[in-house]
């Protein structure tokens, strides 16, 4: 147990290291500033906008920038899609593959371009070559960065100063060309060597006598760094050839979190309040830990069939032995809290208290270090939550950098925070209450209610991560015609996606651009502070109320239930 604590205490002390390094970067990229990637990057950018006939300059207010995010990720949906309704006919496809089904096919696009990287699928058994790389690769990076552009958009809102020429939030296409170039690309690059050291595989090879291959290395880095999470093979990294030894699963852990973290510094240098960023950053890890700790515990624990088989000792079912406990827990929590989806460990085989902690994580909304961007954008609507909260406390109209928070904002931020539990709770009655949704769920009693929850938890928060059980995926029929899919799975799962995704987004531009509209006020006496100890309990008790507590009554008949269960029966 000590050595599975010091690991995750050197793993969150290199994560609390990076955070102003890698914070203090982009904050430089987004604010224009020199940075040392410029004489490489710099070109780059500058052939992009000529290509693109991008003016990157001309600034946007929040309709604009909206109507270029969803025009571009329209544009990604439908090239996506030609892609992989047209396998038979790529090259770098030695095996073969013929293309998926278009129900399968449906939900795949809406995954890869929401960041979610949901799959009804394996990977090695149904993607040519050519479609991981130029088609669920390239998305990788780029649902990436338009989360990542939302965030910067935001921060600018809240700063704007109201100026005769109206407010501005940038240029989004300036925004997704830096966040690419000056961040996802190099950082990508330097985890693909260091995988490849470690012995991931990557290689245009065709199988080998069975075993699958493939250029995994390349898709690995820009899967966990992006928070993408969608495996080249399907059991994800718990396959040695995405995951090989203990330091790449450490490396592919610090990838998935290293720019959600960060993400709260640069907020804190664009806003000129590092505190500001810190407080954010202490709530998100209060929650993470809490996470954590709950797992790590219940699974040193043996489950009730082990008890029944006379078996002592640590729940290690569904868990590679590589990496542990402490490996297994860690991963799954850094997994659920950020929209990231990868495993290392089979979430079905927890135990019931240590299944119901990644749900909790899911009912938070990506508000826990969240997605690249969408976790900040979030955590920032629960922080004018808890202002707007706050000032009703003291009786004073809330505040927050200087803004008045007033009832339009508060009715732009609602409905923000609430539109994703409600896409989840819609989606997995209508699953759980119609005929239709009866083919996905395989097993029966509180794990098969877990199960169909948890898939509609995962998709509508773009995260990925699957409790097993629940499919919109036949077997195939003779003849190698690639996934056969369950048309209503498919595509209930593909619009709750598509909704968790884009419906927050509009909504959260909305309020930047309402924000960045107002007067700054100066602080007085009575004005809420929001970088003190005091603030950061509030936030995450205001998180925990709207974000967990939504989906109580969910929880009491999925792994709840199952644990009063086992230990009844």
């Amino acid at each position: 147990m000590a050595a599975g604590v010091a690991q995750i205490l050197l793993f969150c002390g290199l994560v609390c290291a990076c955070v102003p390094l890698l914070g203090g970067h982009m904050a430089r990229v987004y604010r224009g500033e020199h940075t040392f990637l410029e004489p490489i990057a710099g070109p780059l950018e500058r052939v992009t906008y000529r290509l693109l006939r991008i003016d990157p300059q001309q600034g946007q207010d929040w309709k604009a920038y909206a109507r270029s995010l969803i025009a571009f990720s329209l544009v990604g949906w439908l090239a996506l899609l030609l892609i992989l309704r047209t396998q038979t006919l790529h090259p770098l496809n030695p095996q073969g593959f013929h293309s998926p089904t278009w129900d399968v096919s449906f939900n795949n696009v809406s995954s890869f371009v929401t960041n979610t990287n949901w799959q009804y699928y394996g990977g090695e058994t149904t993607m040519s070559y050519f479609s991981q790389m130029a088609g669920l690769a390239v998305q990788n990076f780029l649902s990436a960065a338009v989360g990542v552009a939302v965030a910067v958009a935001f921060i600018r809102g809240l700063v704007a100063r109201k100026t005769a020429a109206g407010p501005a939030l940038g240029n989004f296409w300036q925004d997704l060309v830096r966040t690419t170039y000056y961040v996802l690309l190099p950082i990508s690059i330097v985890a693909a060597i260091v995988l490849v050291s470690q012995g991931t595989l990557q290689t245009l090879g065709a199988t080998v006598s069975g075993i699958a291959r493939g250029p995994v290395a390349s898709q690995e880095a820009i899967k966990e760094l992006g928070t993408n999470g969608g495996g080249f093979f399907n059991v994800n990294s718990a396959f040695p050839f995405e995951n090989p030894t203990g330091l790449s699963n450490f490396v592919e852990m610090f990838l998935i979190v290293c720019i959600p973290a960060s993400m709260t510094y640069t907020y804190g240098r664009m806003v000129g309040s590092r505190r500001q960023g810190w407080a954010i950053f202490a709530a998100m890890g209060a929650l993470f830990l809490a996470s954590v700790a709950i797992i790590y515990v219940a699974e040193l624990s043996p489950t009730a069939a082990q008890h029944a088989a006379g078996i002592a000792g640590a729940n290690f079912e569904g868990k590679d032995l590589r990496f542990g406990i402490s490996g297994s827990a860690l991963w799954t929590a850094l997994t659920t809290v950020t929209s990231c989806g990868a495993v290392n460990a089979a979430l079905e085989s927890l135990t019931p208290i240590g299944g119901l902690v990644p749900m909790i994580n899911l009912g938070y909304g990506e508000s826990v270090f969240g997605g690249v961007g969408t976790g900040l954008y979030t955590m920032l609507l629960y922080v004018l939550l808890a202002v707007f909260i706050g000032g009703l406390m003291v009786g004073r109209t809330p505040e927050f950098l200087g803004k008045k928070i007033e009832p339009h904002e508060i009715r732009l931020v609602t409905a923000g925070v609430l539109v994703t539990p409600l896409t989840v709770l819609l989606g997995a009655g209508a699953a759980l209450a119609t005929k239709y949704g009866a083919p996905s769920i395989s097993a029966s009693g509180p794990q098969g209610f877990s199960e169909m929850l948890y898939a509609y938890l995962t998709q509508a928060n773009n995260n990925g991560s699957a409790f097993a059980g629940y499919t919109g995926y036949d077997q195939p029929e003779p003849g190698n015609i690639g996934a056969h899919g369950i048309t209503f799975a498919d595509v209930l799962g593909g619009l709750a996606m598509l909704g968790g995704r884009f419906l927050p987004i509009v909504l959260v531009l909305a309020v930047a651009g309402a924000l960045a509209s107002k007067r700054v006020t100066p602080a007085g006496l009575g004005t809420l502070r929001t970088d003190t100890p005091t603030f950061v309990v509030l936030l995450v008790g205001v998180v925990i109320l709207i974000g967990a507590l939504t989906f109580f009554p969910a929880f009491l008949l999925g792994p709840v239930a199952q644990g009063l269960t086992e230990r009844l029966f």
